[in-house]
C-alpha cells in the first residue's frame, strides 16, 4: 500500500522525534553514570545499592543499543529494569518496610519474572513475523 505525502513526512517527523529522544535519553544515562561513579569515588566505598544503580544505568543504555540494532523496543527490558529497581528499593529500605510492604515488593519482583518468563516462552513458541 502506497504511503501519501503527509503520511511519510509524519513518518519522518516521528522518527526524528524518537531518535532526539533516545540520543537525549541515552545521554542523560551517560551522565547520572558518570555522576554516580564520582560519588562512589568521593565516598571511598561501593555498596550494593551504588552498583545496582549503574546495572541499572547500563540496562537502559543495553535497551537504547538493542533499539538501535534492531528497530524494535524489546518488552523484556523494561521489565528487568523494573526487577532490579524493586531489588534496589528492596536494598535500600529493607530496615524501614513492614511485612506488607515487603512482601508486596517480593511479590511484584516474582510476578514481574513470571512475565518474564511468559513472554519469553511466547516468543520461542509462537516467532514473530512481519506478515512475509
Amino acid at each position: 500500500m502506497k504511503q501519501n505525502l503527509a503520511s511519510q513526512i509524519a513518518l519522518l517527523i516521528l522518527s526524528l522525534i524518537e531518535h532526539i529522544g533516545l540520543a537525549v535519553i541515552t545521554i542523560a544515562t551517560v551522565i547520572a553514570g558518570a555522576a554516580e561513579v564520582n560519588v562512589m569515588i568521593q565516598a571511598g566505598t561501593v555498596t550494593l545499592a551504588d552498583l545496582l544503580l549503574l546495572f541499572l544505568y547500563l540496562e537502559i543504555l543495553a535497551m537504547v543499543g538493542l533499539y538501535y540494532r534492531s528497530g524494535k523496543l524489546p518488552v523484556r527490558f523494561p521489565i528487568y529494569i523494573a526487577i532490579v529497581a524493586l531489588a534496589r528499593y528492596l536494598v535500600l529500605e529493607m530496615k524501614n518496610l513492614d511485612e506488607w510492604r515487603l512482601l508486596g515488593i517480593t511479590a511484584s519482583v516474582l510476578l514481574l519474572a513470571v512475565a518474564v518468563l511468559a513472554i519469553r516462552y511466547g516468543h520461542v513458541r509462537y516467532p514473530y513475523s512481519d506478515g512475509e
